[in-house]
């Protein structure tokens, strides 16, 4: 079972993590980012119970950014789930972007939100388009009372391939060039998904089935498995983007490990990486509802960075 880490994995000090992420301690932007995948987008058959329950956990944790991977059906209907979660949230949509592979008809897909009370969109893209399994969203936003690009963010909203570490690897490379300083990119990032590389090596192998093995491990010239395959994240981390648990010295907890045998392991498989960013806290937000919504947790992220321009109402 997924162990809490630290004590901002409990609702109450998820609300004290709330007011510190407030910005109230020190002149700056303040940002709050979740990414949770939200398994066949919240429904089972024609049930939205679970869809319902989200709901009300993303509410709670109010997120000014939000990656939801997995958005099952949310196309249906001129994308009505999708819109109502972000009227239910008070965000609105920046994009919402098909998986180039997976089950027919059925689509799934990958969504970043955005709190407009706090940030504005500027513009995003569609990355890799041919290249990633699920899908990279590019977007660049700016707090809403800033009056020029000194204060922009951009961010990285993706879900990647559950397949092996080959393909995570290619997938990570259309992410390196965001992790510092970059032509017509501003000087801090977000990279937020479920990019599907275990935090660590279990236990056990005997606890994975054999025949899931070749998804998490490093596979030998000579077709044997190696230990487990990071090779993704790290050249993530190799090329500028931090892991924010090195940045605090708090260890997050788990994300995955107690729904069934897909997931065996109390792995994290689900991040939120920054550069240019102070980080305040930073957890996997575990509770006994959580775990009953979803067979992945959600992650959650404050983080500050100090105002570079002067606020202004006609800006916001």
């Amino acid at each position: 079972m997924i162990g809490r880490l630290n004590q901002a994995a409990t609702p109450e000090a998820s609300q004290a993590a709330a007011l510190v992420g407030a910005g109230a301690d020190r002149p700056g932007t303040s940002v709050r980012a979740v990414v949770w995948n939200v398994l066949n987008g919240g429904l089972d058959g024609d049930s939205a119970e679970r869809l319902f329950g989200q709901a009300e956990v993303l509410t709670s944790l109010r997120p000014d950014i939000l990656c939801l991977p997995e958005c099952f059906r949310w196309e249906e209907t001129y994308h009505r789930r999708l819109w109502w979660m972000a009227r239910r949230l008070d965000m609105e949509p920046v994009a919402m972007l098909r998986s180039r592979l997976g089950r027919k008809p059925v689509q799934n897909h990958t969504a970043l939100l955005y709190r407009p009370s706090r940030f504005r969109v500027l513009g995003w893209e569609r990355r890799a388009e041919e290249m990633f399994h699920h899908a990279l969203i590019r977007a660049v936003l700016r707090p809403a009372d800033a009056v020029d690009d000194r204060d922009d963010v951009l961010v990285l909203g993706t879900h990647q391939s559950w397949t092996d570490g080959d393909t995570r690897l290619a997938e990570a490379r259309w992410m390196t060039d965001f992790a510092g300083e970059f032509p017509g990119v501003p000087p801090r990032g977000l990279l937020l998904g479920d990019l599907n590389i275990p935090d660590r090596e279990p236990e056990s192998w005997d606890l994975v089935p054999k025949n899931l093995h070749s998804r998490y491990r490093l596979v030998l010239p000579d077709g044997a498995f190696g230990g487990v395959d990071q090779r993704a994240l790290q050249v993530l981390l190799s090329s500028g983007w931090q892991d924010p648990q090195d940045l605090t010295g708090v260890k997050r907890a788990a994300t995955v490990g107690y729904w069934y045998a897909n997931e065996p392991v109390a792995w994290c498989l689900d991040y939120a990486l920054v550069h240019g960013l102070h980080v305040r806290t930073y957890y996997t937000y575990d509770t006994p509802r959580a775990r009953t919504l979803s067979d992945h947790l959600p992650v959650v992220l404050d983080a500050f960075w100090p105002r570079q321009t002067s606020a202004s109402k006609e800006a916001a």
